[in-house]
């Protein structure tokens, strides 16, 4: 298991000031990888179980195992970790408390009795695998994994192997997990794409102007005597102009919805070349007889493209949507760290903003409210999860995200990079309505110019083309298109694996709150009901 980062060797520097300012944090770091004298990550040995893959002896690897050969000390043959560890949401880890579970109920003490791990049986169901104590006592593991199974056996101590010393305020109750599973670490990944920045344009700008401007004028009347710079709109320099006027203005720390913000209105008004250092280089195409839908107001190239992931933090058991009230573990022993672990990914893409009068006039239409509606009773049958209560299912964002993973699927097929190397962004905030398909590889494969190219007008009105007609028939209709909830928690409606769903790594929303229903209607309506009613059938 790694360590925390008061053990980690610092390697080289990545900025992003944006991101910094917003996670509170001075800068971030690369992972060392040892290729340059710094280092490798450091860690510490978990799950402290063992067992012997011969005579099956369990107990803590100093017992079961000879500490020079690492093999079993009583048969010299090869030892194991433990398969199965204990969680708590706080984010706590132990290993499974074998002890205490083969002597539960037995009235009888288990002090340092040894214990065996035994397969019976040709299957590899847990109810075949034993516990056996040498007081003749013995267990399997079956119901080990029901959430309540450690209930009244062991609460969570608070540990913490990662850091230096353990969390005693916990009182969680422990979860046992298979040690390799998928959720015993959840990464809490926050980003950032780098854009031009228009408030220091708009500083720039105002500072030397300002001494002579009449001091008991509004931020509104200074900013309409000046024509604003390239880049910059009136409203940017009123906001300069407060800057100046209220410096404490600058010391709040943006959110995530602001950061998202700030990137939607760059990639709005997009940016030609400055130099040939520029990391962001986004042209809006002209889209006059292309023959796209209405509902489609703006097409960009987005031909370089700097993303900044940082690793703020984890979870454990259920992951963070960064809506929820799920309690991200930390990195350090105490405080907030002064650095966070990050890496760098340059790509290119494709923006896309859709007309908001005529997507606003669907959302609101009857068919957009009756797909929402039949998601939220799907999942109050199936009930809510910590994962899922808070996320958003309106017919805007079912309608965007569904339209996201058409896109980037298709894109997938003629850009030359698989689905897994791209990845969606979605803007969704009141006053927006936009989508950004990217590269996300971490290396100069993500910038082969083949998603970018296409943006072009003809190439793109084929790709929308081509992936809305493939989302109006998937292979499991009309099971699928009839879906009254699918997914976790019942999240999704007309989506399954045959048609709208990704990688993980391509979508940021764990493939919930998808329905190509709100794209193409159901059957019987002709489409007309979807947001591209009966376009490209």
């Amino acid at each position: 298991m790694l360590r925390g980062l008061d053990d980690w060797y610092e390697g080289d520097l990545i900025t992003e000031p944006r991101l910094a300012r917003s996670l509170g944090v001075k800068e971030f770091r690369s992972p060392p990888t040892g290729r340059k004298g710094n280092g490798d990550v450091p860690a510490v040995r978990f799950p402290e179980w063992a067992f012997c893959t011969d005579c099956r002896r369990l107990g803590p690897f100093w017992e079961v195992s000879d500490r020079e050969t690492k093999m079993c000390a009583r048969c010299n043959a090869s030892t194991s970790p433990s398969r199965f560890v204990s969680c708590c949401m706080n984010g706590h880890i132990e290993d499974f408390p074998y002890r205490a579970w083969v002597h539960k109920d037995a009235g009888v003490g288990h002090g340092g009795h040894g214990l065996k791990l035994v397969s019976r049986g040709h299957t590899s169901a847990l109810s075949d695998l034993i516990v056996e104590c040498e007081c003749g006592l013995q267990r399997s593991m079956a119901g080990a994994f029901d959430s309540s199974a450690l209930r009244g056996l062991k609460r969570c101590s608070g540990s913490r192997p990662w850091l230096t010393s353990p969390d005693p305020q916990c009182d969680q109750e422990l979860r046992t997990l298979q040690r390799g599973s998928s959720n015993v670490w959840f990464a809490v990944m926050r980003s950032a794409i780098s854009i031009p920045s228009v408030p220091n344009i708009a500083d720039a700008f105002i500072e030397p102007r300002m001494p002579d401007a009449n001091p008991s004028a509004s931020a509104e009347e200074i900013a309409r005597g000046f024509r604003p710079p390239d880049s910059c709109t009136t409203e940017d320099l009123i906001r300069a102009i407060e800057r100046w006027r209220n410096p404490a203005v600058t010391t709040t720390a943006p959110s995530d919805r602001e950061l998202r913000t700030e990137e939607y209105t760059a990639l709005v008004r997009g940016r030609g070349a400055v130099d040939a250092h520029d990391q962001f280089l986004c042209v809006e195409v002209d889209l006059g007889e292309s023959g796209l839908p209405d509902v489609i107001a703006q097409v960009s190239r987005v031909s370089r493209l700097r993303e900044v992931r940082a690793l703020t933090g984890f979870t454990r058991v259920v992951p963070s949507t960064g809506e929820n009230d799920v309690v991200v573990a930390p990195l350090v022993d105490s405080g907030t760290p002064i650095w966070l672990p990050a890496v760098e990914v340059l790509g290119e893409g494709v923006f896309l903003r859709l007309n908001e009068t005529i997507f606003d006039r669907w959302a609101t239409s009857d068919f957009a409210r009756s797909r929402s509606r039949a998601l939220l009773r799907s999942q109050a049958q199936l009930g809510r999860s910590t994962l899922t209560a808070a996320l958003d299912v309106s017919p805007r964002v079912l309608a965007l995200h569904s339209l996201a993973h058409v896109l980037l699927d298709e894109m997938s097929l003629t850009s030359g990079y698989p689905a897994a190397s791209l990845r969606e962004r979605i803007y969704d905030e009141p006053g927006q309505a936009g989508l950004l398909i990217y590269t996300a590889t971490a290396d100069s494969a993500g910038s082969l110019g083949g998603l970018a190219g296409l943006s072009d007008k003809y190439r793109f009105r084929q790709t929308l083309a081509n992936g809305i007609r493939r989302a109006r028939w998937c292979t499991a209709d009309p099971v699928c298109i009839e879906s009254t909830g699918s997914g976790v928690n019942g999240m999704n409606l007309a989506a399954c694996h045959a048609c709208l769903l990704l990688p993980e790594t391509s979508c940021e929303r764990f493939n919930l709150t998808l329905d190509r229903a709100t794209l193409v209607g159901l059957p019987g309506s002709r489409g007309k009901a979807g947001l591209f009613g009966d376009s490209y059938e």
